[in-house]
């Protein structure tokens, strides 16, 4: 059955152009069972795709083609912002399965010029860093203050195809928005990252960041995924994989317990100390009000054991297992972020949040976790 639907699928994105069999990604290859699962939320942002659809079928040089997926990729992303904003559906799960059925339908479409293998990557690329919210990381000047905020897709697909990520909901929640505390203004902005080891390896948080921490262009960097019980925010991330958890490509790294694996970057190990510690207003941001308690987490775990650590300079020597935020992707973006803040000399406040973990969908317990995450990042103002 899972076949016949991505048959299906398939004739319906690239329009019957011939080809015998479709190409596709792992990630791409759920879209069939989704649109069985989920076809409401996939429908919620299907103008977006029919309109992009009109726009190729017209389409006569490469030039136009990066045009229009630019601009496909940035409406795609402001429909799904402007949904949940205004009306508090809090979910990122359309924006998700819609961005992968654009890339689908460009690595397969027929245009009406030559592409290479690398202008048709190239153009998927540029479609979906539009689609993430990097065209909209520009800031009025408006406040008082700037904060830059990331979220994560949804993962664990073939778990729970239905699975959303409060970290996502709440990256469409606060982008584009400006919060007040005590006569302070911050204007928020955000991007999604993809839940795939490949794009971490290839280095595409520090060609995100860097910008921003060599200019010293905002005052809070706050990475953000779905993590525990309720929210931590995470003192010691550590610089090694060890979780047994698959990116959204089905891809893992062989890191491990026993055998934690440092990331690459550019095809080179990853350089930097073993764990590092985050710069958050962290006594602040636990005053934030709501339904789920808030955390100093510095709980770590070496090759030598687990535990709370008092201090950076406790943990010199110690080899990481998992930092405070654990061995996964979560815990890199934010060792990540701090070890090239500290590499570029800037002092941006930078730090991860873990917020609480849902099963598949609840709109209820995500607009509460979304609205106690704005509140930490209200309350960290004035400590900025």
């Amino acid at each position: 059955m899972k076949e016949l639907y991505r048959g299906i699928l398939c004739l319906f994105l690239i329009g019957g152009a011939g080809l015998t069999e479709a190409l596709e990604t792992i990630e791409e290859g759920r879209i069939a069972i989704a649109r069985v699962a989920l076809p409401a939320v996939i429908d919620q942002l299907s103008p977006q795709i029919d309109q992009l659809k009109r726009e190729l079928s017209g389409l006569t040089t490469k030039q136009g083609l990066n045009s229009a997926v630019a601009e496909a990729g940035q409406r795609l992303w402001l429909a799904a912002r402007q949904q949940v904003q205004r009306e508090k559906t809090y979910d990122d799960r359309g924006l998700y399965w819609n961005r992968l059925i654009v890339t689908h339908l460009l690595r397969n479409y027929q245009f009406q010029f030559n592409l290479t293998k690398a202008d048709r990557e190239q153009v998927i690329e540029k479609f979906e860093l539009a689609s993430r919210g990097y065209g909209e990381l520009v800031y009025t000047g408006l406040s008082n203050l700037k904060i830059l905020i990331t979220g994560f897709d949804p993962f664990h697909l073939d778990k729970r195809i239905t699975q959303s990520n409060p970290s996502g909901v709440a990256v469409l929640s606060l982008s584009g928005r400006t919060v007040r505390s005590g006569g302070l203004s911050a204007e928020i902005q955000g991007v999604t990252v993809p839940v795939r080891y490949t794009d971490f390896d290839d280095g595409e948080i520090e060609a995100l960041l860097s910008p921003f921490y060599s200019d010293d262009e905002v005052d809070m960097i706050v990475t953000v995924s779905m993590g525990r019980a309720g929210f931590d925010l995470e003192r010691f991330p550590g610089r090694r994989r060890s979780s047994s958890s698959l990116g959204n490509l089905n891809e893992h790294t062989g890191g491990r317990e026993t055998d934690p694996q440092i990331p690459l970057l550019q095809g080179q190990p990853l350089v930097g100390p073993e764990f590092v510690e985050f710069s958050l207003p962290a006594l602040a941001m636990m005053k934030a009000t709501g339904s789920f308690a808030v955390r100093d987490n510095a709980r770590v775990t070496t090759l030598g054991g687990s535990f709370a650590a008092a201090s950076l300079a406790q943990l010199t020597g110690h080899i990481a297992v998992r930092g405070s935020g654990g061995g996964y992707l979560s815990n890199e973006i934010s060792y990540r972020s701090i070890r090239l803040r500290n590499q570029l000399g800037s002092d941006i406040a930078t730090g991860h949040i873990h917020t609480p973990r849902i099963s598949s969908f609840d709109s209820e317990i995500l607009g509460r976790i979304v609205k106690q995450t704005e509140n930490m990042l209200v309350q960290a103002l004035p400590a900025l």
